[in-house]
C-alpha cells in the first residue's frame, strides 16, 4: 500500500495500550505510512518506543468553548468542497441534540479534512467507543473507507447499547477484534460486517525465551492498571493466605490507577506490607528485566461490577514469550492463550484461595512449570507473532482501500 493509513485513537501515547504502539511501529516497519489522530492529549508517562514512530501525530482540538474555534477551518473547507455530503450530515448531527455526538462530529471534521487533503487510503480506529464514533463520522464526511478494532470495555461495559455498536460496525469495511470470544459476542450484532479475529502481536525478537532463574524469596509478579477488572485485590488476599500458611514470597504489582489507595489499605489491613509492594508504572526495558527474575506472572482478571473486563491482556503474551510461568482466570478470551495445565494455569475469577493454590503449584513443581512455559512460548509463536498479524492487517487495509 503506497498511500498512508490513518489511526484515530482516544489517547496517544498511552502506557497501558502498548499493543497499539506495537502495531503502528510494525506497520511502519513493513512499509505502511501512518498518520495518527489523538482525540485527547497523550499521557506524561511515555513508553521509550514512542520516539520510534515516524508518522505525524496530531492532537485534535477539543470541541469546547476554549478550543473549538480551531476546528472551524476544517469544517468550512469540507462545506465548500463537498456541500451535498457535509450540510445534510451537519443538520442530522444537530438534530440529535446530544452533546457527545456533536463533539464527535466536530472532531471528525478535523480528521476528515486532513485525510482528504493527504490522500489517506484507509482510516482505522482502536476501540468502538469514542474513537469509533469519530472514525464513523470522518468516514461519512470524507468517503474514506474505515475499520475498527474492538477490544473489551468498548463492547462489554454496562450501558453500551448493541444497536450503537452495530451502527458503527455496519458501514465499516471490516472489524477486527482480539479474541474468538469477542467474535462470538459481536456476531449477532455485526449486521453482516466482516469480523476478523486478530490477536495483538508481539515482537518475538525482543521478547526472547529464557528459563526462569529462581530467586529467594520467589517473585510473584503482576502488571496492569490498578482498576477493578485486573483483580489485584484477589492477589493481595491470596498472598495474605500464603503468608499465613508460612510461605515467604515477594509480590510486586506494577502499574498505577484509580484503585491504588484502596489496594494500599487492603495490604495494610491484611498485614502484608512486607510481602506485597505496589511499584508504580515501569517502562518496557525495566519491566522485561523484572520478568526475568519472576517465578510466576499472575493476571487475576475479573468481570467488574460495571461489566468492564480485559479482552486478552498483553502482559500474559509478554510473560509467556519470555518463559515466565503464568496464572490467570477463565474470563473472556484468556483461555485461548492460557490453556489450563498446558500453557499455564487457570482459576475461577474472584477466588483468592484458588489463586493461592495455583501459586503454590507453580512454586512447588518447577519442572512442570518449565514444561508449561515451553508450551506457552510455542503458543505465542504460533498465534501472536506481530510480523504475521500486522501483515494480515495490512492486507485487510489494502483490500478495503
Amino acid at each position: 500500500m503506497t498511500r498512508p493509513v490513518a489511526y484515530v485513537l482516544k489517547v496517544f501515547p498511552r502506557l497501558s495500550e502498548t499493543f497499539i504502539l506495537n502495531e503502528i511501529l510494525e506497520l511502519e516497519r513493513q512499509g505502511t505510512a501512518v498518520r495518527i489522530f489523538s482525540l485527547r492529549p497523550g499521557e506524561d508517562a511515555l513508553h521509550a518506543d514512542v520516539g520510534r514512530v515516524r508518522g505525524r501525530v496530531r492532537y485534535v482540538p477539543q470541541a469546547s468553548w476554549r478550543s473549538g474555534w480551531q476546528l472551524l477551518p476544517a469544517h468550512l473547507r469540507l462545506a465548500v468542497a463537498t456541500p451535498r455530503a457535509y450540510l445534510p450530515y451537519l443538520w442530522a448531527s444537530l438534530r440529535k441534540r446530544r452533546a457527545a455526538s456533536f463533539r464527535h462530529f466536530a472532531q471528525a471534521g478535523y480528521v476528515a479534512d486532513a485525510i482528504r487533503r493527504e490522500n489517506v487510503a484507509h482510516l482505522h480506529a482502536h476501540f468502538a467507543s469514542m474513537a469509533g464514533s469519530v472514525a464513523l463520522h470522518a468516514h461519512r464526511l470524507s468517503g474514506t473507507p474505515y475499520s475498527i478494532t474492538a477490544h473489551a470495555k468498548d463492547i462489554y461495559l454496562d450501558g453500551i447499547e448493541p444497536a450503537d455498536i452495530a451502527r458503527k460496525l455496519r458501514p465499516a469495511s471490516f472489524a477486527v477484534t482480539v479474541s474468538d470470544f469477542n467474535v462470538r459476542h459481536l456476531t449477532p450484532i455485526s449486521d453482516g460486517t466482516r469480523l476478523v479475529r486478530l490477536y495483538n502481536g508481539l515482537d518475538l525478537h525482543r521478547f526472547t525465551f529464557a528459563p526462569v532463574t529462581p530467586q529467594r524469596p520467589p517473585l510473584v509478579l503482576a502488571v496492569g492498571r490498578l482498576v477493578e477488572k485486573k483483580g489485584f485485590d484477589d492477589l493481595v488476599a491470596a498472598c495474605a493466605g500464603l503468608v499465613a500458611g508460612g510461605r515467604e514470597i515477594d509480590c510486586r504489582i506494577v502499574g498505577s490507577g484509580a484503585m491504588e489507595a484502596e489496594l494500599r489499605r487492603r495490604i495494610r489491613a491484611l498485614g502484608v506490607e512486607d510481602t506485597v509492594r505496589l511499584t508504580g508504572p515501569m517502562g518496557r526495558d525495566d519491566l522485561i528485566a523484572l520478568f526475568r527474575r519472576a517465578s510466576v506472572l499472575v493476571a487475576p482478571c475479573v468481570v467488574a461490577d460495571d461489566g468492564d473486563r480485559d479482552g486478552l491482556p498483553t502482559v500474559l503474551i509478554e510473560a509467556m514469550a519470555l518463559g515466565v510461568p503464568v496464572i490467570s482466570t477463565d474470563v473472556t478470551g484468556i483461555p485461548e492463550l492460557v490453556v489450563d495445565g498446558r500453557t499455564g494455569l487457570l482459576v475461577p475469577q474472584k477466588d483468592p484461595a484458588a489463586l493461592a493454590g495455583a501459586i503454590v503449584q507453580v512454586l512447588d513443581d518447577p519442572a512442570a512449570a518449565v514444561r508449561r512455559a515451553l508450551a506457552a512460548r510455542a503458543r505465542v509463536e504460533e498465534c501472536f507473532d506481530i510480523v504475521v498479524n500486522v501483515g494480515q492487517l495490512r492486507r485487510l487495509f489494502g483490500a478495503a482501500a
